[in-house]
């Protein structure tokens, strides 16, 4: 029995009917482009929702009646069983599934979107079951004896999916801003950085403005093409070639690896002696340089803030300084776009991981206005949208964080809904 007052651990196979999917001959066609939902676990990786409406292969009921899959109720519970086992999903039609999946037809008194998320919080049990030498699966039998607790009373099960819900549908509605915001860049980018501002703040057209051609093709009259060689105070360097072990209070200094997301965290550096980074110390950065991936993400540019103003660089990294001539957010942003990437792209060597080399590096073309004032309007106006996709990245975390603190009290009874929505009402009244 449950710890927890009020619940009980539960076989899963004393919550529903545990079923195993099928497929039918691929070679009779009679047997597709049905309207049967027929879902495997590549259907289940692409959702970022709870819910299941649709698949990539649809049955017919001649390919259903020929092999052993079953048609399941919506409001079951479908779980991926193997490459890789612990997709979960709520399919919201009848469906059936290939042999990749098991599905579980829950009983009255047991809520879908409660068994949801107390599948994906206990997904690790699950996944430590799995059996296999090319990969892992999960059988049916195994499946039946997983234990998970549950609330006895339905009304709490649907309270705490009710809420659980409530944050994903904010998280859902978050990362659709994001996407937004993403899509709204890549087009201010593609306008701002090959047709520019003119001196009355509007974008310029071929209509209204004189062009020219160009390496990189036709450009504003104002603009030039400029090797980034030409743009760089110093000449890009890569740095640290054996950094050594991690030295406690040492210099810290940035790997690919540390390039994955939007900024450059200090707490996330390692650290080599003062020894070693002063005999690289060309490659120190400071506040307005950028950092460019020259392995692994190849092309992959951040700023350097001043949270790591003075760290040094790996060999996988590069430190490009640009001129008084350009304006550093303006030559980040250049960086980014269609016409540079295609050039690194081209650039590209490599077997077992892909790099440009410091030479082909030197020798990417930039299109840019030699006015700084047009280039600070054109990087004023991309930084206003990345403040506010920024924002809505941080927010998307914190809801994440959120929800991950709601399912580890909610999901193990260690905070009852009525006590959490007695505390919410108490801060209703104080605030």
């Amino acid at each position: 029995m449950s710890a927890v007052e009020g619940w009980k651990n539960k076989r899963l196979d004393e919550i529903g009917t545990i079923v195993s999917g099928s497929t039918p001959s691929t070679s009779v066609h009679s047997f597709w482009d049905g309207d049967i939902v027929w879902i495997t676990p590549n259907d289940l990786s692409k959702l970022n929702t709870p819910y299941l409406n649709d698949s990539a292969k649809k049955i017919t009921e001649k390919g259903l009646n020929a092999c052993s899959a079953h048609l399941l109720p919506a409001r079951s519970i479908v779980m991926s069983s193997r490459a890789p086992i612990g997709y979960v999903a709520i399919p919201d039609v009848e469906f059936c599934t290939n042999q990749g999946c098991k599905s579980i037809k829950l009983k009255n008194d047991v809520h879908p979107a409660f068994t949801y998320y107390n599948l994906i919080f206990n997904i690790h049990k699950i996944k430590n079951l799995g059996e296999g030498t090319t990969f892992a699966e999960i059988s049916k039998t195994v499946l039946s004896v997983v234990q998970l607790s549950f609330p006895k009373s339905y009304s709490e099960q649907a309270k705490i999916a009710e809420i659980l819900s409530t944050v994903d549908k904010a998280i859902e509605q978050t990362e659709a801003l994001i996407a937004k915001q993403q899509r709204i860049k890549t087009g201010l980018m593609q306008d701002l950085l090959t047709r520019g501002i003119d001196e009355h703040g509007n974008l310029r057209s071929e209509k209204t403005h004189k062009f020219k051609d160009s390496p990189l093709g036709r450009i504003p009259v104002e603009w030039e093409v400029r090797k980034l060689c030409e743009l760089v105070d110093e000449d890009i360097t890569y740095g640290i070639v054996q950094a050594g072990p991690n030295i406690e209070n040492g210099v810290p200094y940035i790997r690919t690896g540390d390039m994955a997301g939007e900024t450059i965290g200090i707490d996330q550096l390692f650290r080599t002696s003062e020894k070693i980074a002063k005999s690289y110390k060309r490659s120190t950065v400071f506040t307005g340089d950028i950092v460019f991936a020259l392995r692994a993400t190849v092309g992959k540019v951040l700023p350097v803030s001043k949270e790591i103003e003075g760290a040094n660089l790996t060999q996988g990294t590069a430190k490009i300084s640009p001129k008084e001539i350009v304006e550093p957010a303006f030559l980040l942003s250049a960086l980014q776009t269609k016409m540079v990437q295609n050039q690194i792209r081209l650039h590209q060597k490599g077997t077992t991981f892909m790099e440009i080399t410091l030479g082909d590096l030197r020798s990417i073309k930039i299109a840019l206005p030699m006015n700084r004032v047009e280039q600070s309007m054109i990087s004023n106006n991309l930084i206003k949208n990345d403040n506010l996709r920024v924002r809505c990245i941080q927010h998307c975390l914190k809801l994440r964080s959120l929800k991950t603190a709601l399912m580890q009290n909610l999901l193990t009874g260690k905070k009852r809904v009525n006590e959490l929505l007695k505390e919410k009402s108490v801060r209703c009244i104080n605030s």
